[in-house]
């Protein structure tokens, strides 16, 4: 296509505008600022293409920004004002980057004859950003939009996809400027060559019991079936990295579990009898390997192969047997069809690794607690929708959702791998919005509730039903469950005294109501369902079942037997 200068004169806030629409953006998430009234100026002009959702709060912009990379794998759009808002937003840009995320942060920035000077709000953005963004940058001059625009769609989903973070000086933004439009971009990624799918069929075939691990991001639907298909009709099981559970079917015959913050101990023990790990589009970080301890670095014990579609990431801590710079998508359609004659051989095996996923994924009998989220959860899994939104926070009480939920096509488990407190909610809200008949349900602890559950309050402005899930047990659990490990009855500012999160939410415009027992679950979640707006469950749980798979009492019991053969 043939681009032609524009004869008509633009501010840079109306260019920058329209890039992002020839870019193919067509929603951002921001909290306004006068740092940047040009390009708020200019989105007054386009609102029949182009949704601007204020936010609550800058983190939580940020996060439905990243949400919607996650969902649409195009970059999410944030924008936020200088100083206190950057600030603000830069946990967004810290979970994209470590998820994998495709954004783009745009920052209304000092004006430029202000530099240096500490000015009112002024912050290096490229200094700031630079060391968690995979690119930071300022735009000087008004002409050189386009350009630097699109290099930012290309480098976000590019590769390995990140965020972007692009610095608007606010008299940049109003100079008039007559420049030409880029064109639509298009990303660039790693394919996988003909020698290197024999490679990795070589490996494949000469193993006794292969374990595939997929995760990282890039994962489509169609994606997603090629790399199903190859692994049912070969019979060889899946795993995947921390929260990438919707990759695979968890109830396909080859699906495994995942590896996280809620892994079976039955699947450690399959990792170890494994002769050969194919990990594809996962980093192989410190979640998914349990603090680098059941994968040996530098040599691993077990033969493995790394696709990864950034060839920097290859080696970077483990060393593979084979390592292969490729893009998930590429992997799976060159492998959707491949046929290696060994199932018959690896059929056991895969049999035994599935069938042990479903004995842990079944919920003992909750006689124990008055309200047994696993049970409960068992209880309705069933009937929830094939397309159903699951955003998880950070914290323990994410487990009950990882390990007794069931994750799929064209599902979606929304959650941030870096363990940042405050995502859920945000994420849910932005789930929602993208799609308000698809349903979005939030798992989030109390601790993580008061953190960023403001932002109920632009679900129910924008017309969002998302279905928040409260955990309330008064503490902050994962930090409690490390303290009674180390620090047996040692408590020290981990206790949370909470204020009544159902007129909270009221307030905010949700519909909510308090569960205390585990057969009232059920119904009170139909109701928030039927609620039509925006809608809150508070869990009343016990803090002693501090985990999916231990107690408070068992920790302390474990550390004074440690304590006392030491």
């Amino acid at each position: 296509m043939t681009q032609t200068t524009q004869t008509k004169s633009r501010t840079g806030g109306q260019v920058l505008v329209d890039q992002l629409l020839i870019h193919g953006a067509d929603r951002a998430y921001c909290v306004p600022g006068e740092s940047y009234l040009e390009v708020l100026d200019a989105l007054h002009d386009v609102q029949d293409r182009f949704t601007l959702i204020n936010a609550r709060h800058e983190a939580g912009a940020a996060n439905m920004a990243e949400t919607h990379g996650k969902l649409t794998g195009q970059p999410g759009i944030c924008m936020v004002t200088r100083g206190p808002g950057a600030c603000h937003a830069a946990i967004g840009v810290h979970i994209a980057q470590q998820d994998s995320t495709p954004m783009i942060l745009l920052v209304g920035q000092i004006a430029r004859d202000t530099t240096d000077r500490e000015a009112f709000q002024e912050v290096d953005y490229r200094a700031m950003f630079g060391p968690i963004a995979k690119w930071a940058t300022q735009i000087d001059d008004a002409r050189r939009i386009p350009e630097y625009m699109a290099r930012a769609f290309r480098v976000a989903t590019s590769g390995r996809p990140g965020p972007v973070v692009i610095s608007l000086p606010e008299d940049m933004l109003t100079d008039v400027v007559q420049v030409a439009d880029a064109r639509p971009y298009a990303a660039t990624h790693a394919e996988l060559s003909d020698s290197s799918l024999e490679a990795l069929k070589a490996e494949l075939a000469t193993a006794e019991r292969p374990l595939l691990l997929l995760g990282g991001s890039g994962w489509s639907d169609e994606t997603a079936a090629n790399i199903t298909r190859f692994a049912e009709a070969n019979k060889i099981p899946v795993t995947t990295s921390f929260r990438r559970q919707d990759i695979v079917n968890n109830l396909s015959p080859v699906f495994a579990g995942d590896f996280g913050t809620s892994t079976a101990p039955s699947l450690y023990a399959h990792q170890r009898e494994a002769d050969l790990l194919v990990v594809i589009g996962a980093r192989l970080g410190e979640m998914t390997t349990k603090t680098y301890t059941t994968i040996t670095s530098p040599n691993p014990a077990t033969r493995l192969v790394h696709v990864y579609p950034d060839a920097d990431e290859i080696g970077r801590v483990y060393s593979p047997d084979l390592g292969l710079a490729a893009a998930p998508a590429s992997v799976a359609a060159a492998l959707a069809d491949v046929d290696l004659g060994r199932a018959d051989a690896w059929g056991s095996w895969c049999e035994t690794l599935h069938n042990d996923y479903l004995t842990d994924s079944e919920a003992p009998n909750g006689g124990d607690w008055e309200l047994d989220m696993g049970v409960a959860l068992t209880q309705i899994r069933d009937s929830l929708p094939d397309d159903m939104v699951v955003t998880l926070d950070a914290g323990n009480h994410t487990g009950w959702a990882q390990r007794f939920l069931r994750f799929g096509r064209p599902g979606r488990i929304i959650g941030s791998t870096c363990g940042a407190m405050g995502y859920s909610v945000p994420a849910a809200v932005a789930a929602s919005l993208e799609n308000p008949d698809r349903l979005a349900l939030s798992f989030v602890g109390d601790g993580g509730f008061m953190m960023s559950g403001n932002e109920l309050a632009t679900a129910a402005q924008y017309g969002g039903c998302p279905i928040v899930l409260v955990f309330n047990n008064g503490v902050y659990g994962t930090i409690r469950m490390h303290q009674e490990r180390d620090h047996p009855e040692r408590v020290s500012g981990t206790t949370l005294k909470n204020q009544d999160f159902v007129k909270m939410a009221e307030g905010l415009g949700a519909y909510a109501e308090r569960v205390t027992k585990t057969a009232d679950f059920a119904d009170a979640f139909a109701r928030a369902r039927a609620a039509g707006r925006p809608a809150v469950i508070e869990l009343v749980t016990n803090p002693e079942q501090i985990s999916t798979r231990t107690t408070i009492t068992k920790l302390r019991d474990a550390a004074k037997q440690k304590a006392t053969a030491g």
